[in-house]
C-alpha cells in the first residue's frame, strides 16, 4: 500500500501544495518563495528519505510568516495522511546530528498527540531576510497538524544557519526511523490499540 499524500491548502494569504511519499528516495522539489525555508524543507525530504514536493504562493510582500506557517501546517497534514492507520510502523525515532560546531538531539513519537519541546540557544534574528523566530513556529505548526510529539534540543551551536539546519536534519532522521515499517509489528504499536 502506498504511503503517500497530496494536500492542497488555500487561504487569502497563501496557496499551498504538498505531496509526500514516505517510502521515497529523498527526491525533493521545493518552492515557497522563501529561500531559506526551502533549504530547510529540503533537509526534511532528503534526510527523511521522503519524496517531497512543496509549492507555495504566499503574501511574501507582507512578510514570510503566513507562507511559512501555512506550508508547515500542510506538511504536517500530509505526514499524518500518508501514515494512514499507522499499522506496522516503528512509531518512535531519534537522532543526534552534528553540523560543524552545532549538535542537535531530536526525538519523535507518532503518538496522535501533539506536543513540542524545543530548546535552542539565542541566535541572531535574521538569516538573510529569514526571521529565525519562525523556526520554533514551524515545529509548532507541524506538530499540531501531524498530531505527533517532537523533542528538539540544541546541545551546542552559535551559527544561526547551523543551529537551524541541524534541527531539520535531526528531525528528518528521527522521522525516517519512526515512519519506517517493522516486520515484527503486525498492528498499531500501542497498548491502546490506536494512535
Amino acid at each position: 500500500m502506498a504511503r503517500t499524500a497530496r494536500i492542497e491548502r488555500s487561504t487569502k494569504e497563501s496557496s499551498v501544495l504538498v505531496e509526500i511519499d514516505l517510502d521515497g528516495t529523498g527526491q525533493v522539489t521545493v518552492d515557497t518563495g522563501v529561500p531559506f525555508f526551502d533549504h530547510m524543507l529540503a533537509q526534511l525530504g532528503r534526510h527523511g528519505g521522503f519524496n517531497l514536493t512543496v509549492v507555495t504562493k504566499g503574501d511574501v510582500d507582507v512578510d514570510s510568516h503566513h507562507t511559512v506557517e501555512d506550508t508547515s501546517l500542510a506538511f504536517g497534514e500530509a505526514l499524518r495522511t500518508a501514515l494512514g492507520d499507522k499499522v506496522g510502523i516503528r512509531r518512535f525515532g531519534d537522532s543526534h546530528v552534528p553540523l560543524d560546531e552545532t549538535a542537535v538531539l531530536a526525538a519523535v513519537d507518532l503518538s496522535g498527540r501533539p506536543y513540542l519541546v524545543h530548546e535552542q540557544p539565542e541566535i541572531v534574528e535574521l538569516i538573510g531576510t529569514f526571521d529565525t523566530t519562525l523556526i520554533k513556529h514551524i515545529w509548532e505548526s507541524i506538530v499540531a497538524s501531524a498530531q505527533i510529539c517532537i523533542h528538539i534540543r540544541v546541545l551546542s551551536g552559535r551559527n544561526a544557519h547551523h543551529v537551524s539546519e541541524a534541527q531539520f536534519k535531526a528531525v528528518a532522521r528521527a522521522l525516517r526511523e519512526a515512519v519506517s515499517l517493522d516486520s515484527r509489528v503486525l498492528d498499531v504499536p500501542s497498548t491502546k490499540g490506536s494512535l
